[in-house]
């Protein structure tokens, strides 16, 4: 990432922090190795996500301008499924029941996924790859303060396997329509805000410490955003 945009990054996320603590003040810093996930919550959380992304990519596949790019979204899809089947196994391994911890998650994933589907394709697929990608690196970061049984078996599944498809999928049809590029823009950065503050109710959920704490986790959430705009080709 370029100078610029690792500037990009920190005054982005020096701007959401200010919005948490306008009288000012130093604070001590928190990386996300120091928020220690309630398990139960931490999985029904992910799980419902991952199902909700799964739905959600699934209808979407049906607006695609082209057979690569329905195929694509159903990369996108398949893949939730799988992230959301493996999560849902380690649920069911420590014998709860993955519906009942999914339910207390609903309404808010719900209501989010609900603000950002996206009016076409275009956008629904720009929301797969934004919104799963900040959400899937802050969870695998979250993963890291797991019990070590659960950070083995869970380890790969937050990877960033179906990314590389959809980026080759959206470059092509932003070189094939410049005008698109501007407007997927302008939803990414919507799409950020949105999702930020997603992933701030879920670091409530589980972080012990003060919010105001947490500034380098949003810097990376944002700086890991940044890096996957500019791979389209499209501005932070």
């Amino acid at each position: 990432m370029s100078w610029w945009n690792r500037k990009r990054a920190a005054q982005l996320a020096a701007a959401w922090l200010a919005s948490r603590n306008p009288r000012g003040g130093a604070v001590e810093r928190l990386r996300l190795d120091d928020v220690s996930p309630e398990l139960d919550v931490y999985l029904g959380q992910a799980a419902y996500l991952q199902l909700s992304l799964y739905e959600t990519m699934g209808r979407a596949g049906a607006g695609a301008p082209t057979l690569s790019g329905r195929l694509v979204t159903g990369v996108l899809a398949t893949t939730a499924l799988e992230r959301h089947r493996t999560i849902v196994a380690e649920i069911e391994r420590g014998g709860e029941e993955p519906a009942e911890l999914m339910a207390p998650h609903r309404d808010a994933i719900d209501t989010f996924l609900e603000r950002t589907s996206g009016a076409d394709w275009y956008e629904s697929m720009l929301t797969g790859y934004v919104t799963a990608g900040i959400l899937n690196d802050l969870f695998a970061n979250l993963l890291r303060s797991l019990p070590i049984d659960v950070r083995q078996r869970l380890r790969t599944v937050f990877d960033a396997r179906e990314e590389p498809a959809v980026v080759e999928e959206l470059t092509a049809r932003i070189d094939e329509d410049p005008v698109v590029a501007s407007r997927l823009a302008m939803w990414g950065r919507r799409l950020v805000g949105d999702t930020l503050l997603v992933a701030r109710s879920a670091l409530a959920s589980h972080a012990r410490e003060d919010q105001e704490r947490l500034e380098p986790v949003w810097t990376e959430l944002i700086a890991a955003h940044t890096r996957r705009m500019d791979a389209l080709g499209l501005t932070a």
